[in-house]
C-alpha cells in the first residue's frame, strides 16, 4: 500500500472520514495530481509542484488541508488559518460536516494556479 494512503487509513474517526472526503475532492478537481508521502505526510503534486498536504493534529482534534499561500493566492483568506506561518495557510476541519467542498475546490484551483517547484515563495 502507498504510505500516503496508509497514513489516511490509519487515522481514527472522524479524521479518516475528513481525509478521505478531501482526497476524493482533490483527485476529482485536479485529476493530474499525484499523492506522495513526504515528511511523513500526504502531499499532492501537480506537474512536479506541491499543491497541498494533509496534516492531522489528533491532540487538538482537527485536520488541516494545507496550501502554500504564494504570491497571488487570494481566495478564501477569511477562512484560511495561518497561525503565524509565513508560507502556509490551511482549511481546518474538526468534523466531516465542517468540510465545504466548494471552498476546498476553489482553494485547490488557486493553489494549482499559483504553484511553483519549491515549497516557499
Amino acid at each position: 500500500m502507498n504510505p500516503a494512503e496508509d497514513y489516511i487509513l490509519r487515522q481514527p474517526e472522524p479524521f479518516r472520514a475528513i481525509l478521505l472526503e478531501a482526497q476524493v475532492l482533490i483527485e476529482q478537481s485536479l485529476p493530474a495530481c499525484e499523492m506522495l508521502y513526504k515528511w511523513r505526510l500526504p502531499i499532492f503534486y501537480s506537474a512536479g509542484c506541491p499543491v497541498c498536504y494533509f496534516n492531522v493534529n489528533a491532540k487538538k482534534g482537527y485536520v488541516d488541508v494545507c496550501f502554500w499561500a504564494r504570491e497571488g493566492f487570494d481566495v478564501h483568506l477569511d477562512v484560511l488559518v495561518s497561525e503565524n506561518r509565513k508560507f502556509v495557510k490551511s482549511l481546518r476541519y474538526f468534523k466531516p460536516e465542517d468540510l465545504d467542498g466548494k471552498v476546498l475546490i476553489e482553494c485547490l484551483e488557486e493553489a494549482n494556479r499559483t504553484k511553483k517547484k519549491g515549497y516557499t515563495s
